[in-house]
C-alpha cells in the first residue's frame, strides 16, 4: 500500500517537477565537489612543479657560479711538470691552448743549433746588462730593459724590467724570476739541462698575471728550448712576495680569464717567443765564444 501512495504521488504533476530539481540540485553540488577536490590537487601539483622548478633553477645557478669561478675542471694546470720537463714530446710543444679552468698555455719550442743550456744561463745571469743588449735579442720588438735586484751571476730573485712589444701591443712588464719550484714542482736541477722561471706582470702596477718558465736542454745537435707561459694566473703583489687582494680573488676566477684573455693574446705571446729565441740562438754561440771561451783561453796563457 505505501508503495502505491508513493508511486501516485510521484505520478501528480506538481510533485516531479520538485524532484526533479532536488535531483539536479544534487548531481550540481556532486559535480562542484568533484571539480573542487580537481582543483585542488590541481594546485597542489602546481605548487610542486614550481617548487621543483625552482629548485633546477637554484641547482643550475650554484653549478653555473662554480664554473664561472673555478671552471670545469680547476686543477687543469696544477701538474705543469708532467709536460715541460718531460724526456718525449707531447701534445703541446708549439701552440696555444685553453684550459678548463680558464688559463691559456702558450708553448714554443725552439732548437738551437751550437748553443749549450750553459751559455743560455750566462745570458740570463751574467751577460744580458743593456738596453742595447736587449734590443739585440730581438730588435724588432724589444724597446728598452733595466734590472732590480739585480746579483752579478745570479738571475733568481732578480726582475727584468721591459718595455717590449707582443703583437701591435706595447708592453711595460717586470718578469720576476724565481726558483723553478714555485713553478714546476716535479722540478729537480740536472747538469745538461737550465731551467729559469717567472711571474710575470705589470711595470706599473704591483700585479703579476702570468707563469712563464724556459726549460733548455742540451741535444746531439746543440740545444732545445721549451718556452711555457700560463696566462691568468692574477697576483698582487708586494715587492717580491705575493698577497691577497680583491684583484686576485676575481682575476683568478674562470670567467674572468674567459673574457679579459683572449686567443689573439696567446698567440701574439707564442709569435713573441718563437722570434726572440730563434733570434738568440742565431747569435749567441759566437757571441759566448767571444765573451767567455776566448778570455778563458787568454786567462790560460
Amino acid at each position: 500500500m505505501q508503495l502505491i501512495k508513493q508511486a501516485k504521488l510521484i505520478a501528480k504533476p506538481n510533485f516531479a517537477i520538485p524532484l526533479i530539481v532536488r535531483a539536479i540540485k544534487k548531481a550540481a553540488a556532486l559535480i562542484d565537489s568533484n571539480t573542487s577536490v580537481l582543483q585542488n590537487n590541481n594546485t597542489v601539483v602546481s605548487l610542486l612543479l614550481k617548487e621543483r622548478m625552482n629548485y633546477m633553477l637554484m641547482s643550475l645557478g650554484i653549478i653555473g657560479f662554480i664554473i664561472a669561478v673555478f671552471g670545469f675542471n680547476p686543477w687543469a694546470t696544477r701538474n705543469k711538470s708532467a709536460s715541460v720537463l718531460s724526456d718525449t714530446f707531447t701534445s703541446l710543444e708549439t701552440g696555444t691552448e685553453r684550459k678548463a679552468n680558464g688559463i691559456y698555455e702558450v708553448r714554443a719550442l725552439t732548437r738551437m743549433p751550437n748553443v749549450t743550456a750553459e751559455m743560455v744561463r750566462w745570458w740570463f745571469a751574467d751577460y744580458l746588462q743593456t738596453t742595447e743588449q736587449y734590443k739585440k735579442w730581438n730588435p724588432k720588438a724589444h724597446v728598452w730593459m733595466d734590472w732590480e735586484n739585480k746579483v752579478p751571476g745570479e738571475v733568481i730573485g732578480a726582475s727584468h724590467l721591459v718595455h717590449e712589444y707582443t703583437g701591435t701591443t706595447l708592453q711595460k712588464l717586470r718578469i720576476q724570476f724565481v726558483e723553478p719550484k714555485e713553478i714546476l714542482d716535479d722540478y729537480e736541477p740536472k747538469d745538461d739541462r737550465f731551467v729559469i722561471c717567472a711571474r710575470a706582470g705589470l711595470l706599473d702596477k704591483p700585479l703579476n698575471v702570468t707563469h712563464m718558465c724556459h726549460i733548455v736542454e742540451n741535444t746531439e745537435y746543440g740545444a732545445q728550448m721549451r718556452s711555457a707561459f700560463w696566462m691568468g694566473y692574477v697576483e698582487k703583489r708586494d715587492g717580491n712576495k705575493q698577497v691577497a687582494s680583491i684583484e686576485g680573488l676575481l682575476g683568478n676566477t674562470a670567467l674572468a680569464r674567459m673574457l679579459l684573455i683572449s686567443k689573439q693574446d696567446s698567440i701574439d705571446l707564442m709569435s713573441h717567443a718563437i722570434e726572440e729565441m730563434n733570434v738568440l740562438a742565431s747569435f749567441l754561440p759566437e757571441l759566448y765564444e767571444q765573451e767567455v771561451i776566448a778570455k778563458q783561453k787568454t786567462t790560460v796563457k
